[in-house]
């Protein structure tokens, strides 16, 4: 997340914050690009002919970026982590919407890194993530946006630490606990094969 000056950027969000909506405006022409990486990589392995692709998932975004009210942006790493956890949700209630999740008897167990990628079988997979990671932030809010920044924003270690303002070592031991504690919760929710017990 490198192609938008990160000056102009946090500029324009305590701009915003300080109510210039045009400043959102300048802020989208600015990190545009970037957004929509986050995006392609939210739906890196989604089944050919999806219908919803990187520009609508970017598009879905900026209407709920409009809608965010009463916030006090950091900076651009922040305004990344907003963008990222906007997708996230854009995407469960995608596949919440579809139904997958009462469908998702024939879905293949796979590791938790496996699990991280949008696929063809991920819709279900995406909904017990979504599930696993809110369970998470019941008890530890941090691991739970650590793993939403790195997984669905694509931030750096370094850019997350910046954002929640801890060390970059904690944000690396809190992402190995995090992926450990998710995989465990995933393969126990995950639906087993019919006979299989």
């Amino acid at each position: 997340m490198s192609s938008a000056p990160a000056r102009d950027v946090t500029g324009l969000l305590r701009a915003w914050s300080g109510g210039d909506r045009d400043a959102l405006e300048r802020i989208l022409a600015l990190v545009y690009p970037d957004l929509r990486k986050i995006a392609q990589r939210c739906l890196s392995n989604e089944r050919l002919g999806h219908t919803l692709q990187a520009t609508a998932l970017v598009n879905e975004a900026y209407l709920r970026f409009v809608d965010i009210k009463k916030i006090e942006w950091q900076d651009r790493a922040h305004f990344f982590a907003i963008g990222a956890r906007l997708m996230r949700r854009i995407l469960v209630d995608y596949a919440r919407s579809r139904g997958y999740a009462k469908r998702g008897g024939s879905a293949q167990r796979v590791d938790f890194d496996e699990a991280l990628v949008v696929s063809t079988q991920m819709d279900p997979m995406l909904v017990r993530m979504d599930d696993a990671l809110n369970q998470l932030a019941t008890f530890d809010a941090r691991k739970a946006q650590i793993v939403e920044m790195r997984y669905f924003g694509g931030l750096q270690a370094e850019e997350i630490a910046g954002v929640l303002g801890v060390s970059v070592q904690t944000v690396h031991r809190d992402w190995g606990l995090a992926r450990s504690w998710l995989a465990r919760e995933m393969s126990e929710a995950a639906p087993r094969p019919a006979g299989e017990s």
